[in-house]
């Protein structure tokens, strides 16, 4: 066994070690404990935001783009954010212990299922030192260890936030181990990581493309898909124009580096002559138009720049101020081109016909699927969840914004009468 593997195997058994100490855990003690997390946090801002400061200046000196810069730019106003999420947290009921499905069998057995933790979570993510928090704070209200491999742009910021994490736990008696993190920026322990099944129950990657790629091909521990979001908002031919364009300008502009932003928008071919209207908008918002050739030649004629969009374009994720435009014939056409480019994150339409809401809604088979309104609400923290682990992009185990039921699983209980089969 290398360095590496002998490192990895160490961090797998001490995160399920540390796991049985959390498993029954009653809940008056796990919301102590996530309020000596947000303390400890509170007390160590001021080393937490210099080291973040760090990673941003390395990272613009190395050339990562804005999007990039502004997933793992930490403020006070976002670390305060990030605090103030965990009393979300503590808020809301631990579904660990829950009993359902109750029921006395034929053979005289009663049968019921109870929600436990998972074990140990793999969580593998990039430029957003936000998730450290997050992750550990749900993993610790549902009773799970967990490991961290943010990536090496926010590595000074992860080791700052996990300190205070480890010292929370540690000061409520708790094995500090419950939450490790991956410091080391080689790539070869993201590997090890995915293969850690002896230790590791889920693995969660939060990144591009190309992460969930590697993770979906090397893991040997299941796998949560998701956090890819390419977005359509279907303007509807009975479309109400005078509220439309707020929420496309919302959908588009409110915070345009994340997974749940709009992508493209979808217009009707009634509704092309308003289309310079909201363009306008969006132009005065710094938006970038990439528009299909019959919307391009529209807001030519109206004076308003926009390049041509491609089979490329349509297939990007843009995670910046640009928007897809593309002219569709009726609500069929805009379906098939969602179902043609979408990621399976968040869709949406927007349409005063209640047939038109009804039929896209049955159609369309993402994850959040919307009727007047913004694809900016698939969220934890909006849906009511609190803080989120991921948004699952699949359809087994999780889909949509993944909250503390997520990161449970069951057991069946069975008590019989010295019952014989």
């Amino acid at each position: 066994m290398n360095g590496q593997q002998a490192y990895l195997e160490q961090l797998g058994q001490a995160a399920k070690t540390s796991g049985f100490a959390l498993a029954n855990l009653g809940i008056k003690a796990k919301n102590q404990l996530l309020a000596a997390i947000a303390t400890e946090l509170d007390a160590d801002r001021s080393t937490i935001l210099a080291a973040n400061c760090r990673d941003v200046t390395a990272a613009q000196k190395a050339g990562l783009n804005d999007a990039m810069i502004d997933r793992l730019q930490l403020d006070d106003a976002r670390l305060s954010a990030i605090i103030a999420d965990i009393d979300n947290v503590i808020a809301l009921a631990d579904p660990v212990g829950e009993e359902f499905d109750n029921r006395l069998l034929d053979n005289g057995i009663r049968l019921s299922r109870r929600r436990v933790p998972l074990g140990v979570i793999g969580v593998i993510y990039e430029a957003r030192p936000n998730v450290t928090v997050e992750i550990a704070v749900l993993a610790l209200k549902t009773g799970n260890a967990v490991i961290l491999r943010g990536g090496k742009e926010t590595r000074e910021s992860n080791v700052a936030l996990a300190a205070a994490i480890r010292r929370a736990l540690d000061k409520e008696g708790l094995p500090a181990d419950c939450v490790q993190l991956i410091d080391n920026p080689d790539r070869a322990l993201v590997n090890g990581l995915l293969k850690l099944d002896k230790y590791v129950d889920m693995i969660v990657p939060r990144g591009g493309q190309g992460l969930q790629r590697l993770c979906a091909e090397q893991a040997t521990i299941p796998v949560i898909l998701g956090g890819i979001g390419i977005c359509h908002l279907y303007l509807d031919k009975d479309a109400d124009t005078s509220r439309a364009a707020d929420v496309i300008i919302n959908a588009k502009v409110q915070r345009p580096t994340v997974c749940n932003a709009l992508d493209t928008l979808l217009i009707h071919q009634d509704k092309l002559d308003w289309l310079p209207k909201v363009a306008e908008a969006l132009k005065e918002k710094g938006v970038r138009l990439v528009a299909c050739e019959q919307s391009r030649q529209r807001l030519l004629n109206a004076g308003i720049a926009a390049d041509m969009a491609t089979e490329e374009s349509f297939a990007t994720e843009w995670l910046s101020l640009t928007l897809g435009i593309q002219v569709v014939r009726d609500i069929d056409a805009a379906i098939a081109h969602i179902r043609t480019y979408s990621s399976g994150h968040s869709e949406a339409i927007l349409t005063d016909n209640l047939t038109a809401a009804t039929y896209f809604m049955n159609e369309v088979n993402s994850a959040a699927v919307y009727v007047n309104a913004s694809t900016r609400f698939t969220d934890g923290g909006q849906f009511g969840l609190g803080a989120e682990v991921a948004v699952s992009t699949q359809k087994l185990h999780a889909r949509g914004p993944m909250g503390l039921e997520a990161l449970t699983t069951y057991k069946w209980l069975a008590i019989g009468d010295y019952s014989c089969r």
